[in-house]
């Protein structure tokens, strides 16, 4: 008489089927559940071992109200059941079935609980499962996971983390018991449904270890008791988020908040629905289909228009059957390239472990010798946390070309074109395998920090494409692109393994000032760009990369500061900076501040500054134009419009400027800063205060009039004193400060002074601080600031 093998149990039919016919559900004594169809669940449901085939039949006949005859219950028994291993031996001893062993599997399974304890450590947890608990939980890891990200923020957390090694092995330590705790909430799930949840343990899933609880008794509730067992592993992760918040308010440890991160990362993971974690099953249980991954073969081959008619492309519910395929048409392609992006990029990531490695050794025998106990447990689990990919990896892989060798070879049994075929395309694939594995510096290098990481740059084609330089027109902070770089003709070009530092040239946009004071083409000089003008500043800045180019940036500005409000520390700036050949590149700032009011400090600055950078048969040139007064009142309505007139005629010239010459303008400049001199000088205000004569302070740099050195020359500014000039005042920069200083006399042909006599009348001050720097076809100008 036919009968059941030991331990064998009958789950009954899937409530929620996405199947049109429902299937039945039983598990082996060995864990393996398996899907029969109605006949056959029916068929093994009258099989009591007292009852011999035609009974059997008769009672099948009875239930689906068809003929069954002995003979198609023997049949059904000995093709479909026995090799399931759901019928006892003769014997009554249990039979040998092979258990399903599908490629995305966990493995290496080691059982930490049988069902008998899991049960019994699993009570106390099933109540977290009562409506209001669940709102409470939920209410408080919002507020609490929201205020830790938004409000709070990681850096101090990361910090602390990093800085005592011992607070992260605890966090590391946390994460790897909330894992485990993940678990608990599905098997209190499934016993708070009704369920029996069965054993618990640890494998290797893909690369990483895993977790697992088998809730296969939860096929007896419907979907949605079915669908609380798979977020009861989330809901865990939520427990976990909220105490460990209200651990770090009373420690206030802010190391512990980033546990908090990591549940909330654990849970995203955990709802990918395209391999077997939560949200495949959660997909699964919602539309009724047990296995998703073994309906990929029917559901390809169901797109065939050849099949579309056929009943076994209909076996699942219509809705069902649309939410399959797209799932399907979604996984497959997605598991094929990473499976593509695993093995072209594996040989960079085995010599990114290996560097890894040896990082990681050096410093653990500096944490060894120096007796740092967590720093050593740190750099041990470092070590883990590098291999475990590799040879997680590996197994994947020798167990995928292994199963799939056996099944092609299998296949194509007593078809010889068949093998032959399969035989040549198996050969391309092991000659394209060499051509990507192929040991050559280039495959076989680091991953660095700057690389981008994308799916062209994971292909060898992608990864030998990058080495090939192009010609961007403009590159912009925080952009990556493939730029023209330039070597000396002696020096071995880099290579990815072997890196230098590279003069990189980006010409600039034509007509496209300098965004906030700094260059939008790429920086290639050694130092920073200068800041950008604060308020009241006033700041020329050209940067010119582009050969053959003529770049200019002029900036003009009239200031008036109100001595009351504070300090007076308006500062105006021209930098002119070049890396080009046979180039120009002028910089003109001219800047006039009028200071109404006593001010406790006046401290403006004019700087200028000239700097070629490998530059050939080039001119670099940079005008710095200051003019400051002091009025102890303000000036009558008829000066302010002539001075207002006067600026617009400025700003026209300004406007102009492209094609003078470097002495040119700043002749032009001289001549406008006297005539606003002259101007205020005659201010009914400022006379009656003054005498009529204003007062002045001034200093110099002009360039020396020179040829166009070597590039390896540096050219010096020297002195250059106009006639009738006198000795500098007291406060001229020394020639630490600039390349060279000298005082210009003062407008009206007055005399300079750097201050008022003492025990004099309060008079208006005039500073004039013109400053130019110049440097032609230089490897390195000297840069001249006068202040």
């Amino acid at each position: 008489m036919p009968a059941h093998a030991p331990g064998l149990e009958l789950l009954g039919e899937l409530p929620g089927s996405g199947y049109r016919q429902p299937p039945g559900l039983v598990r082996r004594d060995d864990g393996q559940t398996c899907q029969l169809t109605r006949l056959l669940y029916l068929v093994l449901e009258a099989m009591d071992g007292r009852r011999g085939y035609p009974e059997i039949a008769a009672l099948v006949s009875r239930r689906i109200d068809r003929l069954v005859t002995a003979d198609n219950v023997r049949m059904l028994t000995e093709q479909k059941l026995r090799p399931l291993g759901l019928i006892a031996r003769s014997d009554g001893a249990a039979p040998t079935a092979r258990k399903a062993n599908p490629l995305l599997a966990l493995r290496f399974r080691l059982v930490v609980s049988n069902p008998r304890v899991t049960r019994r450590i699993t009570r106390p947890f099933a109540a977290l499962f009562r409506p209001p608990v669940v709102a409470l939980v939920l209410v408080a890891f919002l507020l609490s996971t929201g205020w830790v990200l938004f409000e709070k923020g990681l850096a101090s957390a990361t910090h602390q983390v990093f800085d005592r090694p011992g607070l992260l092995l605890l966090v590391f330590a946390i994460t790897i018991v909330s894992a485990g705790f993940h678990e608990f909430g599905h098997a209190a799930a499934c016993r708070y449904g009704g369920a029996t949840p069965g054993t618990m343990g640890v494998g290797l899933y893909l690369v990483w270890p895993a977790f697992y609880t088998n809730v296969d008794d939860s096929y007896r509730l419907g979907r949605a008791g079915r669908i609380r067992v798979d977020l009861g592993g989330l809901y865990f992760n939520a427990i976990v988020a909220v105490a460990i918040f209200a651990t770090w308010a009373v420690t206030r440890w802010d190391a512990l908040l980033l546990v908090i991160v990591a549940q909330v990362l654990q849970m995203l993971r955990q709802l990918a629905p395209f391999v077997r974690f939560d949200g495949y099953h959660i997909l699964a249980d919602l539309t009724g289909v047990p296995d998703l991954y073994a309906r990929i073969k029917p559901t390809l081959l169901g797109l065939l228009p050849t099949r579309w008619n056929r009943p076994e492309s209909k076996v699942l519910k219509p809705w069902a059957r649309v939410v399959v395929t797209l799932w399907v048409l979604i996984v497959v392609p997605l598991l094929l390239i990473t499976l593509v992006l695993m093995v072209t990029a594996l040989p960079r990531v085995v010599a990114t472990a290996w560097q890894g490695l040896q990082r990681q050794s050096v410093l653990l025998v500096a944490n060894w010798v120096d007796g740092d106990v967590p720093s050593i447990g740190v750099r041990l689990l470092s070590v883990l946390a590098i291999c475990l990919p590799l040879l997680g990896t590996a197994y994947l892989l020798v167990r995928l070309v292994r199963r799939t060798v056996r099944s092609v070879w299998r296949a194509t049994a007593g078809r010889r074109l068949h093998r032959v075929g399969a035989v040549v395309a198996g050969g391309a694939l092991v000659a394209a395998l060499v051509w990507a594995w192929w040991p050559d510096p280039a495959t076989y290098r680091p991953v660095q920090e700057h690389e981008r990481g994308t799916v062209a740059d994971a292909l060898p084609a992608g990864q030998r494409h990058s080495a090939v330089p192009a010609v961007e027109p403009t590159l912009r902070v925080g952009e990556r692109r493939t730029v023209t770089t330039v070597w000396p003709g002696a020096t071995t070009p880099p290579t990815p393994g072997e890196q230098r530092l590279a003069l990189v040239l980006v010409p600039r946009e034509p007509a496209s000032p300098a965004a906030g004071g700094h260059p939008r083409s790429t920086w290639v000089f050694p130092f920073n760009p200068p800041e950008a003008p604060g308020p009241g500043d006033n700041q020329a800045l050209a940067v010119n990369t582009r050969d053959g180019s003529t770049v200019y940036d002029v900036a003009f500005a009239l200031v008036w500061a109100d001595g009351d409000e504070g300090d007076v520390d308006n500062r105006n700036e021209a930098y002119a900076l070049a890396s080009c050949r046979d180039c120009r590149t002028v910089a003109v700032s001219f800047q006039v501040v009028l200071v109404v009011g006593p001010a406790d400090v006046i401290v403006p600055e004019n700087v200028s500054a000239a700097v070629n950078y490998s530059c050939r048969d080039c001119l670099t040139y940079a005008v710095a134009s200051q003019l400051v007064f002091t009025l102890p009142e303000g000036l009558s309505d008829d000066t302010k419009d002539r001075i207002t007139a006067l600026w617009r005629e400025i700003e026209r010239f300004g406007q102009h400027i492209r094609g003078l010459g470097p002495q040119e303008i700043q002749v032009r400049l001289e001549g406008f800063k006297a005539q606003i001199v002259e101007i205020i000088g005659q201010d009914p205000a400022v006379a009656a205060t003054a005498g009529g004569t204003p007062s002045a302070t001034a200093t110099t740099a002009v360039p020396a009039a020179g040829t166009t050195p070597s590039p390896t020359d540096t050219p010096s500014v020297a002195p250059s004193a106009p006639a009738g000039s006198t000795a500098p005042a007291a406060d001229t920069p020394s020639p630490a400060d600039s390349a060279s200083t000298s005082p210009v006399p003062t407008p009206s042909g007055t005399t300079p002074s750097a201050t008022p006599a003492e025990g004099s009348p309060s008079a208006t001050t005039v500073q004039e601080s013109p400053s130019d720097a110049t440097a032609e076809g230089s490897e390195m100008a000297t840069p001249t600031p006068v202040g």
